[in-house]
């Protein structure tokens, strides 16, 4: 493990700003970035320690809004410590974990203490925590945001799961009285939109008639579950003036719905996800249930009309909805009891800029808004988070644009190695991922550091490290 590096320059490198692309030299003083000069002169005039990134791209950490990282209780799917060293060998900086597969979930203010007592000192990246919107728990949304909760989840269709006590799904009073509280307390909510009463009944159908294939699964959760419940959340929405953050939308037609909306003035923003990018119902049939995940994989039609809303700037935000289980969860007969996740937080940068860049030509910037700086503005984390600029920590991705590099098993970190992307080659390499300063890994190395990664509380006027 090499020493700490929070006081450096890092070097020469083709600096990938909100804007532009411009090459610089970035200085680092105490995990921050103290400023950008041109290249060539901060080493003359500071004697710190240089990391050369002459012929590399830097960009700014991304940050992995959607992540299940399970702890506490069910450290045996995931964890963070786990968890995170993927995320870092993926260059994710920050990410912000889920509420619901935890044991207890994270429904009230003494269970984020323990879920941020389950990350401290075991996490590579920093982090912050999503409360949850439960039936029964409204009284503790006041809680849970002064405890520091990014955000709430709430869940339109039945989650699953396991324990005692599970997360549950939000029935409309519960939805709509949860989102009075959350407009109250200034909060955003992220929902899981899908119509519970159309893809409970088309899934009971579909069992009852012994159709329990993966693409009897598919037909069970059809694009207009998804545009259903987007409208019924958004009607809620103008009632009680809640911030929405739609997760994991998978097609076209409800990006549509949700930039009406957003016309019309209501304060909502739309998440996608590598999978929907990437994979297509036929990965289902192909890879089996290591890709089944819900929303279902859509088809390659339907695939490239969210890639054209990706081009047109209507995403706001690519994030992984890592949602890892152990291999047995992942095996039966009956595709609809399966455990529903991809295991891909590992591979989110580099799909992006493989299929964004250098397949379709997105600019780099334009990558990064929906990567690290639009995730950092939704949930409050835009003062210290999501840019390379002065003032800002120096979380930093140095990466090989023009070097090949295949994902093989044994370089996931994460704890079942399930990802779908195994044996993809990408046109470029992570060579390098640092947190506020920390180099954590290197692409010769692998993990380079302890665990750095620090809590992130959202306040009322602005963030605080924990």
């Amino acid at each position: 493990m090499q020493p700490n590096t929070w006081n450096c320059i890092i070097k020469g490198g083709l600096v990938v700003l909100p804007d532009r692309i411009e090459q610089l030299d970035i200085v680092i003083q105490e995990g921050r970035i103290q400023s950008l000069m041109p290249y060539q002169t901060a080493s003359e005039e500071l004697p710190l320690p240089v990391i050369d990134a002459a012929g590399l791209h830097v960009l700014p950490g991304a940050i992995d809004i959607h992540v299940h990282f399970n702890e506490p209780g069910l450290g045996a799917w995931e964890g963070f410590e786990t968890g995170s060293a993927a995320l870092a060998a993926g260059g994710i900086t920050t990410y912000v974990d889920m509420p619901l597969n935890g044991v207890p979930p994270t429904v009230k203010p003494e269970y984020l203490i323990l879920k941020k007592q389950a990350a401290e000192g075991r996490s590579y990246v920093d982090y912050a925590l999503w409360g949850g919107l439960v039936e029964g728990n409204i009284d503790q949304l006041e809680g849970l945001a002064a405890g520091g909760a990014a955000g709430f989840k709430a869940f339109m269709s039945e989650p699953g799961g396991e324990g005692e006590e599970i997360f549950t799904r939000a029935d409309d009073q519960t939805l709509l009285e949860g989102m009075k509280e959350i407009a109250r307390l200034g909060g955003v909510l992220a929902v899981h939109a899908e119509d519970e009463q159309l893809v409970s009944v088309l899934a009971a159908e579909a069992r009852q008639q012994g159709r329990m294939d993966a693409i009897d699964y598919i037909h069970s959760r059809p694009v207009e579950a998804e545009m259903l419940a987007v409208q019924q959340a958004l009607s809620y929405a103008r009632e009680s003036g809640c911030a929405l953050h739609f997760v994991h939308i998978s097609s076209r037609e409800a990006v549509d719905i949700i930039i009406a909306a957003k016309k019309e003035g209501l304060d909502v923003t739309v998440e996608t996800c590598p999978h929907y990018l990437v994979l297509t119902e036929e990965s289902m049939l192909t890879q089996g249930s290591i890709v089944k995940c819900a929303p279902p994989l859509r088809s390659r039609q339907q695939q490239e009309q969210l890639w054209e809303a990706v081009r047109e700037g209507l995403i706001d935000i690519i994030a992984s909805d890592h949602s890892p289980c152990p291999p047995a969860m992942k095996q039966s007969d009956d595709f609809f009891a399966v455990w529903g996740g991809i295991s891909g937080g590992q591979s989110t940068l580099l799909l992006m800029l493989e299929q964004g860049y250098h397949q379709r030509g997105i600019p780099l910037p334009q990558l990064m808004q929906m990567l690290a700086d639009q995730p950092a503005e939704r949930l409050g984390l835009s003062h210290i988070k999501g840019k390379i600029a002065e003032g800002m920590d120096a979380d930093l991705v140095l990466v090989n644009l023009t070097e090949p590099y295949e994902l093989t098993y044994e370089e996931l970190y994460d704890r079942h190695k399930q990802n779908p992307y195994t044996g993809f080659t990408f046109s470029s390499t992570i060579v390098r991922t640092l947190v506020r300063g920390n180099t954590v890994y290197q692409s010769e190395q692998g993990l380079v550091s302890q665990p750095v990664g620090r809590f992130i509380a959202r306040q009322p006027g602005g963030v605080v490290h924990g």
